[in-house]
């Protein structure tokens, strides 16, 4: 479920600043009353309570240095521009450059009420868990549907080499990160330069999706209200997004460095396993999924680095969160994972 806790020691935000810039800016006054969204990794989110009004405040993380994962402007405008063409987005709110309200730029958008499955969440019925999945697929399929034309999106990135794009960057992201030689890692590294396929195309990408980045209708969870954590979406190969989707995704037999990051209970009854998350996007979007090991291999390789990254944070003393302390094992744990499916040739 969507659930709140008290703001997290050294996370807390200036609600002195904050209280009258939002009056100034929204014309809402009195007291805010400050919870915090437990479970990200990246930005940090909160729901603030503002007379009766409900607000979202999303800013970057304590001691982050990767300013294109953490631009503030950059995610305000893609909800901007999504929400008018595809509603199944939060609104955008307000948009504060000036760091010195709370430390950092950062933007207010409107809560979407509803149920987030997450890794933890009690599982539905095999029969409601299967048409969960099944509408995890359709909401992908309509993101890399989407016109960005209409949504003033175009220019959002530049999808020509994003492939190779991807695959140097989040490389040098690695060695940025790393402490310690990790030989899987390195091996992953060079089979994916080796082994990048002819691009499938252009379309918006999402690059976080997820099953817990999904606010479903309560009353019918097989209907997603919204999707959430827009901050990687950019312009680029639609089976990238696929592949990192997958990496997300653990089914049972599984090893427990995937299961630990599963972005929801994607190992109960009814769920669909990946080759059949791969299948039914291939029979909805009509796309060629031949080269899906590189799509999920890539997807792997990039969440060690996002562990690495977050671990790095904390081996530095940038954040004292405690979830943080064995991010550097799951590091290296994704990476034996990569090589094993670029030995068996599956996802």
């Amino acid at each position: 479920m969507n659930e709140l806790r008290p703001v997290r020691p050294g996370e807390e935000l200036d609600v002195d600043a904050l209280q009258p810039w939002i009056e100034r800016r929204l014309g809402l006054g009195g007291p805010i009353r400050v919870e915090q969204f437990p479970s990200g990794h990246s930005n940090l989110t909160y729901l603030l309570h503002v007379g009766d009004r409900e607000l979202v405040l999303r800013r970057p993380p304590m001691g982050a240095h990767v300013r294109s994962g953490h631009d503030m402007s950059r995610e305000y405008r893609i909800l901007h521009g999504l929400h008018p063409v595809w509603p199944k987005t939060p609104v955008p709110v307000a948009f504060c450059e000036e760091e010195s309200i709370i430390g950092a730029p950062f933007y207010l958008m409107t809560r979407v009420d509803g149920t987030i499955l997450r890794g933890s969440s009690p599982a539905p019925g095999a029969g409601t868990m299967g048409g969960i999945c099944r509408s995890f697929v359709s909401t992908l399929a309509e993101i890399h549907a989407i016109d960005v034309d209409a949504a003033g999106l175009a220019s959002l990135g530049r999808p020509e080499g994003y492939v190779r794009r991807q695959v140097e960057g989040w490389a040098r992201r690695w060695r940025g990160a790393s402490i310690d030689p990790e030989p899987s890692i390195d091996a992953t590294i060079e089979w994916l330069d080796i082994h990048q396929p002819t691009e499938s195309g252009t379309t918006l990408v999402h690059n976080d999706f997820k099953l817990d980045n999904l606010v479903l209708d309560p009353s019918d969870l097989e209907r997603v209200r919204a999707v959430l954590d827009w901050e990687m979406a950019t312009l680029g190969d639609p089976l990238m997004d696929l592949g990192s989707s997958l990496a997300y995704w653990a089914q049972p037999g599984d090893p427990p460095a995937l299961t630990a990051i599963a972005g929801g209970p994607t190992t109960a009854a009814g769920a669909l396993t990946r080759s059949e998350i791969v299948d039914r996007y291939a029979t909805e979007t009509g796309r060629d999924v031949g080269d899906i090991v590189f799509y999920y291999t890539f997807g792997l390789f990039r969440l060690a680095v996002i562990a690495q990254q977050i671990y790095y944070r904390y081996h530095e003393g940038f954040t004292k969160d405690e979830r943080f302390a064995r991010f550097g094992v799951g590091a290296r744990m994704l990476g034996d994972n990569a090589q094993q499916v670029i030995l068996s040739r599956e996802v």
